[in-house]
């Protein structure tokens, strides 16, 4: 079956248009150029017609370019099918995807769907570095490298985010990333104790950025069917080099059914420092279902742009589609990443599972059905933002709903859709005590508001108002095993609700009668 067959039929009139431009197809190369300057895919035997491999003609193209350091480009004109064999082009330099046009058919008979079809790496390999212990809040190590590194310490001994619900689990090995500098300074503080370090990975920064410039890629879904659980697809853009951007390029998903699983990001960070996506478009999947490891069934997630093991992570003005279509997951997520700044985007989801620590900022951003979730350390700000979501924020109860920091809103705006029989709450912060999630959790210590218009006129049914917490249960204290810690201040200024109803300070009337918060309304 050829891709063309379940492309719709508005996309694919589009494509078969773009075939007969000159210069594409049976038309043969681009012009010749002398090559001294920049490196083609056609130099290298690709097509570029949309049906014929160019994947093979693509990893050489790339792997020429990294030998002599010069940037790639390809034919504006050209759609590049990037075939179903198990190869990775390897990225060293600047490339510009311009226009073209890139299918990757997961429909049928891919052979590793777990290996992506471009991975960016450094040129500069790694380096050895020796560590005994770290302590939290760590700012400065006695060593002064040759280079800034982004340094990966585990202690294997510990285990941490142990989940808790419908997809528990037994957590992860405690660890980080953070940079060192030459100075001997830390970028990214310590966030946990380390008696013992395990593992230690020095990588050095790129000290000159990379930018991958435009290309729409066009994903035909995959049909996986097989025994129940996760079976998580790559056959993205995998980045594994600091210092890097990604601009411009736009992601489609087409020819999703009804059997399918998911993928972890098309736009994939990990274990980098300084990754910016800027201006891209990524187009949310289908949401797939699957047992659980508590045996009941649970929704699989697929993200567009993820980050894992990333200092200072940047997206922005970054879209997608329709950010209140429930059916479609995503599209960003994060593990183990300090600093976040999400600036001018439009999203469905910002999501946090393993933790971000520092800054967590979300700025001039709307984000849809699926919310802020977070879960972690530091400042957390959102300002000149707008959020749709039923909670204004959830901090992840399947994490410990844990926030060991201060909560900033400015001069926002939540709109909570409609929920006959759902108190709209701006805080989700529920943890009962009773799960070792391999951490002390707390609800923030400080919430301050600052300019927040709650447009809550949709509400149905006997709607008495929003709250600002919903269940923290193990705020009140009681004999539980691992303790809330609850919040010490709320602090609120010019807050306005369309109804004209106050926020009530829980659903809870058991709650907002013990929490041992002090609230603070500021004229």
């Amino acid at each position: 079956m050829a891709y063309t067959d379940i492309i719709p039929s508005s996309l694919r009139r589009w494509l078969l248009l773009a075939f007969c431009l000159p210069g594409i197809g049976a038309m043969g190369a681009p012009p010749a150029h002398d090559g001294a300057t920049f490196v083609t895919y056609e130099q290298f035997g690709a097509v570029g017609d949309g049906l014929t491999d160019d994947l093979p003609a693509i990893v050489r193209a790339h792997a020429h370019a990294n030998g002599q350091g010069l940037p790639v480009r390809s034919n504006p004109e050209a759609t590049y099918h990037l075939g179903r064999r198990a190869l990775t082009a390897i990225i060293q330099t600047d490339t510009d995807w311009s226009t073209s046009r890139f299918i990757i058919d997961d429909s049928q008979g891919v052979e590793d769907h777990k290996q992506p079809v471009f991975e960016v790496q450094s040129r500069l390999a790694p380096v050895p570095l020796a560590l005994d212990r770290l302590s939290a809040g760590q700012n400065r190590l006695d060593v002064k490298p040759a280079t800034d590194l982004l340094v990966l310490v585990e202690n294997a001994n510990r285990r941490i985010y142990i989940r808790k619900g419908l997809n528990v689990n037994d957590g992860q090995p405690q660890q980080e990333v953070f940079i060192l500098k030459t100075d001997g300074t830390i970028e990214g503080a310590i966030e946990w104790d380390y008696e013992t370090i395990t593992r230690t990975e020095a990588r050095p920064l790129d000290p000159a950025p990379l930018v991958l410039r435009g290309g729409l890629f066009i994903n035909i879904g995959n049909r996986m069917k097989q025994p129940m659980g996760y079976n998580y697809w790559m056959r993205n853009i995998t980045i594994k080099r600091s210092n890097t951007t990604v601009e411009g390029l736009s992601s489609q998903v087409v020819g999703e059914t009804d059997i399918g699983h998911p993928y972890l990001g098309f736009l994939l960070a990990t274990q980098a420092a300084n990754i910016t996506f800027r201006h891209c478009r990524v187009e949310p999947r289908k949401v797939y279902h699957t047992i659980g490891r508590a045996g009941l069934p649970v929704p699989m997630g697929t993200y567009g742009y993820r980050a894992d093991h990333v200092v200072n992570f940047t997206m922005q003005h970054c879209r997608m589609g329709d950010i209140h279509d429930t059916t479609r997951w995503g599209v960003a997520t994060s593990n183990f990443v300090k600093n976040v700044l999400v600036e001018d985007c439009v999203l469905s989801r910002m999501d946090v599972h393993q933790g971000v620590s520092g800054g967590y900022t979300i700025r001039r951003s709307t984000l849809g059905h699926a919310g802020l979730n977070a879960i972690g350390r530091g400042r957390l700000l959102i300002e000149d933002s707008s959020i749709h979501s039923q909670r204004f924020i959830m901090f992840r109860a399947d994490y410990g709903a844990t926030w060991d920091g201060d909560v900033i809103i400015r001069n926002s705006r939540w709109l909570p859709p409609p929920s006959p029989d759902r108190t709209p709450v701006l805080f989700m912060a529920s943890n009962d005590g009773t799960h070792d999630f391999g951490y002390p959790c707390a609800m923030p210590r400080t919430i301050r508001i600052d300019g927040l218009t709650v447009d809550d006129s949709h509400q149905t049914g006997e709607h008495a108002g929003v709250a600002y917490f919903d269940h923290p249960l193990g705020a009140l204290g009681g004999d539980v095993p691992f303790p809330y810690r609850p919040i010490e201040l709320l602090q609120v200024r010019n807050l306005r609700t369309v109804s004209g109803r106050p926020p009530r300070l829980s659903v809870n009337p058991q709650v907002a009668e013990k929490l041992p918060v002090r609230v603070e309304m500021v004229p």
